[in-house]
């Protein structure tokens, strides 16, 4: 099945009998679609993709996470989120994981920096891929949007499958969002298509939701920042202990030492 023919209604699976005009349906004139590879323009994120690229040319990655800013801040060398780099050094060195996340980043962004260089030549065993909360935004969605959506993370299975044929995709469920509950009912739907793209085998999905909020989808206490989207450090380690396991049957338990890049911090900092 491609990309172009995942539909959902009443959350269930189906497929759309012309691809095209749910593309259109789902975007209008005016919205990139999620499966179409977009650049961000902005001077930082032009830089941040620089930056990446040469991350992504040092090598030696076995472990490669890539998504927006709730990836981003887990692995960056930023001041403001020492805590949680400190939490991934703690459970994923010796592994050689390298976050290629970027703050604000659609799918259709994502799509467009695995395109052009952030994934050459890397050949990770592992890639962690969490996307998309920016393309459901806090707004109520719709049936077209989820189908986009699910086009645009299938579109990101194709091309990690394509430039790193050996390695195994984690795609992580969409964590909730509480700044407006509006939007739950787009996520969930959106999840249910992401594990009919897994095979259990080179392609893994991973929901961890039912340990970060409860069946509303409401962030359980200590889960969620205050402004009800990005993930605590708690939260972070629900996501590592869920991930560990996966990794340890993939690539045996972590080495003493640790290859990958070091992190990379907001390129318009000043020091």
């Amino acid at each position: 099945m491609n990309a172009g023919h995942f539909f959902v209604c009443a959350a269930l699976v189906f497929t759309c009998p012309d691809a095209s005009h749910a593309q259109s349906a789902a975007t209008g004139p005016q919205r990139s679609l999620a499966s179409q590879p977009v650049p961000r323009t902005d001077a930082n994120s032009l830089l941040a993709h620089e930056q990446l690229v040469r991350k992504a040319k040092q090598g030696r990655i076995d472990v490669f996470f890539v998504g927006d800013s709730i990836t981003r801040r887990w692995g960056a060398a930023d001041p403001q989120y020492r805590p949680l780099l400190e939490n991934w050094k703690t459970n994923f060195f010796g592994w050689n994981a390298a976050n290629f996340g970027w703050g604000a980043d659609r799918i259709e962004n994502i799509l467009w920096r695995l395109q052009n260089g952030e994934l050459d030549g890397v050949n990770p065993k592992v890639i962690v891929v969490l996307a998309g909360i920016n393309n459901v935004g806090a707004e109520p969605g719709s049936p077209e949007k989820v189908a986009d959506i699910t086009r645009g993370l299938k579109a990101i299975v194709d091309v990690c499958q394509a430039k790193a044929p050996n390695a195994t995709l984690i795609m992580t469920a969409l964590f909730p969002r509480n700044d407006n509950p509006a939007a739950i009912p787009t996520i969930n739907p959106i999840n249910l298509n992401l594990a009919h793209l897994a095979d259990g085998k080179k392609v893994r999905y991973l929901n961890i939701n039912d340990k970060l909020a409860d069946s509303n989808g409401r962030f359980f206490p200590g889960m969620v920042n205050p402004d009800q989207l990005h993930p605590t450090l708690r939260a972070y380690q629900v996501w590592a202990d869920a991930l560990k396991p996966i990794f340890t049957e993939l690539m045996g338990p972590p080495a003493k030492v640790d290859h990958a890049a070091p992190p990379t911090g907001d390129p318009s900092a000043r020091p």
